[in-house]
């Protein structure tokens, strides 16, 4: 296999304002593989106003985990990348996980406010940081549903369609919703003050993807020297509950990286860690491409925990 490319340039312009796309190349090898990055885009819109200072926006950033995984994955994947800020519209929290004290009238359908929302980071964020609020008056009904409308429903279509053309090309697919976390959670996390693992592979205890491909991906990634743990303290949430359906040889795993493998938490900077993290899971994916259609096409033991709203 070629090394991939360490230089960590960020991904073109894709299709649609919404998102990015960096398609797999055309003269192959391919992997039965998706990745997509829905965190990684770091611009708030200068027509929104909000109270947040930039630090605190900055702060939910998943800086360079787009280009990390383009890298790494060489041209034997698609790699969709979002074009909006997480606290703008958050792809990975359900479509009605909203805030209804966040509105400025009562939205036209009913609501599931998830614990999320309750903590300030539902789809639309109330909090930046803890004790950070991000607006000052309550938003216009017709704001949330333009922000659904113009980067929700396009990305999670855009994802489907590259999930399901994959699925229908090889009979089987990965998808891989990738992440990076901060070092030690805070106040909104569960985790306050707990630091946290190289990496956290994610499954909605086993109901987004087979176990058996859960273990191998966390096993492979340990090869690596990587601490890794599995739904602990993050169990995955929208994109994998939503687009994971393993009884259909469709698997989503969440991947959290901790920023401190490759970056200056407080200056967003990337550091040799890197490169490093890079060809660690450029290799990684190397070991798992001749497992995976062993492992996506075996069968599926149902999993017995109940599975709740992400």
């Amino acid at each position: 296999m070629a090394e991939p490319n360490l230089n960590p340039l960020p991904l073109t312009s894709g299709p649609s304002p919404a998102y990015d796309l960096l398609p797999a190349r055309p003269d192959g090898p391919h992997l039965p593989l998706v990745i997509d990055s829905p965190h990684s885009w770091p611009h708030w819109p200068e027509d929104v106003p909000t109270l947040a200072p930039w630090a605190a926006i900055r702060s939910s950033w998943d800086a360079h985990v787009d280009a990390l995984w383009a890298q790494a994955a060489n041209g034997r994947a698609p790699v969709l990348s979002a074009r909006f800020h997480r606290s703008l519209i958050d792809v990975n929290r359900a479509r009605d996980d909203i805030d209804p004290a966040m509105l400025d009238a009562p939205w036209p359908t009913p609501l599931a406010p998830s614990e999320k929302s309750e903590r300030g980071f539902g789809l639309i964020r109330r909090l930046a940081l803890p004790g950070v609020p991000m607006y000052h008056h309550a938003l216009p009904v017709s704001e949330v549903e333009r922000r659904l409308s113009a980067y929700y429903d396009p990305y999670h279509a855009a994802l489907a369609t590259l999930i399901d053309s994959t699925q229908q090309h090889f009979g089987h697919c990965l998808h891989l919703d990738c992440h990076s976390m901060k070092s030690v959670g805070n106040a909104m996390n569960h985790d306050a003050g707990r630091a946290r693992p190289d990496v956290v592979v994610s499954d909605l205890h086993g109901q987004s993807a087979a176990t058996e491909v859960t273990q191998a991906v966390a096993e492979l990634l340990r090869a690596q020297g990587l601490c890794v743990s599995i739904n602990d303290p993050y169990e995955g949430a929208e994109l994998i509950h939503r687009h994971g359906q393993p009884t259909r040889h469709c698997h989503s795993l969440q991947i959290e990286l901790n920023r401190a493998l490759y970056m200056d938490e407080a200056l967003c900077t990337l550091t040799p860690g890197y490169g490093l993290l890079v060809q660690a899971l450029h290799r990684m994916l190397n070991a798992l491409a001749d497992d995976l259609p062993t492992l996506l096409q075996g069968p599926i033991q149902p999993s017995l925990v109940p599975l709740e709203t992400p």
